[in-house]
């Protein structure tokens, strides 16, 4: 595909990039080899290849769903300067 410094210059206005006068010729050059990798990239055969959420192989990690640390609510609750039932107290903020 062809791009020319016109071409350069819509796209740059369009996603409100500047690009200087001197710099459209590389740009050019740039965007020519990302779509020149796109059309290379299309043209490969995908037939038998699964979508993946992830390029490597994960399972997860599984382990036994139980408790490993002691219940400590109760020595908590005794540092907070109110609490009732279980709950902290805090003054109202909201009135």
């Amino acid at each position: 595909m062809s791009i020319d410094q016109a071409t350069v210059r819509r796209i740059a206005r369009l996603a409100r990039l500047s690009i200087g006068e001197g710099d459209l010729s590389r740009v050019a050059g740039e965007l020519k080899r990302v779509l020149d990798l796109a059309d290379q990239l299309a043209g490969t055969d995908m037939v038998g290849i699964e979508p993946m959420a992830h390029p490597h192989a994960q399972t997860l990690a599984w382990r036994q769903d139980k408790v490993c640390e002691p219940d400590r609510a109760d020595a908590f609750l005794a540092l907070a300067p109110e609490a009732r039932g279980g709950l902290y107290l805090v003054p109202k903020v909201i009135e």
